[in-house]
């Protein structure tokens, strides 16, 4: 995988795995906030601040969620770039344009940010158009800081206070198995590597099919930002995790009460239109070429995502915007 070291981008710098064979994750260095405190440096000011994503990312697709239930895309700007990330990284294009800096790839707006910066190039990004920075790249802490800062014009709250410590809670649990799971099991380089992150994985989608199967959300009868976080690895678990990172025990739609949970989310008002499984595919299957030296894209499975539900049977209540 590539890197930038002191602003000069290299694709011989950093390794994902570490002496077992496992696959570790690079922390992000960008951790400032959107806050509506009076000495902020970063106020919610409409039109300020624009996002960075790719349609393949499940990290930047959950914030891209995230502003579509709240109703935020008036007021911060969003851009994607081109699926397919081999040595340059991220790219701009004409299809996908850096409407800001006219930039050709997503390093430039790190070096923007910081010319001396030593790290990943990731999405998403929150940039900030005034002080023309990153303001975070971290897209759990974006989640949240998107319902803290501004008054969502839907209604929708995924974060209520009072079920925050739940809420964090149910992040935790998802992210080291399910969510990083299939990258550990997809990049693993040991027979023993692979095979632990597939029990984990496959123990933890065990358990939340049979929770979902007692309570319409993850945290009890609410959509919550944990939904979001479930949501955007089992929409992609069929088409790529399930293959291409060769976590073939069973298939999301095997799971009765995942898959259910996966359409009701996916069925929201906006969320659609945040899934591109072009990209994801051929993200996945043409980007990693350790894995797929060919980059041959799959073209399967065939899955639809509109059939009906039943989640309301488990009782729980959408907020209103999302009925």
């Amino acid at each position: 995988m590539h890197m930038m070291v002191e602003g000069e981008w290299r694709t011989d710098a950093f390794v994902a795995t570490n002496e077992a064979g496992e696959f570790t994750r690079s922390v992000t260095q960008f951790r400032e906030e959107i806050s509506s405190e009076a000495d902020a440096r970063f106020p919610p000011v409409a039109g300020r601040y624009h996002i960075y994503i790719s349609r393949a990312c499940p990290w930047a697709h959950r914030v891209a969620i995230t502003r579509r239930l709240l109703g935020l895309d008036d007021q911060i700007g969003l851009s994607v770039v081109e699926p397919v990330r081999i040595d340059d990284g991220w790219e701009f294009s004409e299809q996908h344009p850096d409407p800001l800096g006219d930039a050709r790839y997503l390093r430039e707006v790190y070096r923007r940010a910081d010319p001396s910066y030593t790290g990943r190039v990731t999405v998403p990004v929150l940039w900030d158009t005034v002080e023309e920075t990153i303001v975070n790249n971290e897209s759990r802490e974006i989640m949240r800081m998107l319902s803290d800062a501004y008054d969502a014009p839907t209604g929708v709250d995924l974060a209520p206070p009072a079920m925050r410590p739940e809420i964090d809670a149910a992040i935790d649990d998802i992210y080291e198995p399910i969510n990083n799971g299939v990258y550990r099991a997809g990049f693993a380089e040991t027979q023993e590597a692979y095979t632990s992150a597939i029990d984990e994985l496959f123990t933890a989608l065990d358990t939340y099919d049979r929770l979902l199967g007692e309570q319409r959300f993850v945290v009890g009868d609410r959509l919550t930002e944990a939904d979001i976080a479930l949501f955007v690895t089992l929409v992609r678990f069929d088409d790529v995790y399930h293959t291409h990172f060769k976590c073939n025990r069973r298939a999301i739609t095997a799971y009765p009460n995942l898959w259910g949970h996966t359409r009701e989310i996916y069925q929201l008002p906006g969320v659609a239109e945040t899934v591109n499984r072009d990209h994801i595919r051929r993200h996945y299957y043409a980007s990693h070429t350790d894995i797929n030296p060919k980059q041959i894209v799959a073209v399967g499975p065939e899955l639809s995502f509109t059939d009906p539900h039943d989640r309301d049977r488990l009782g729980g209540q959408l907020p209103a915007a999302l009925s």
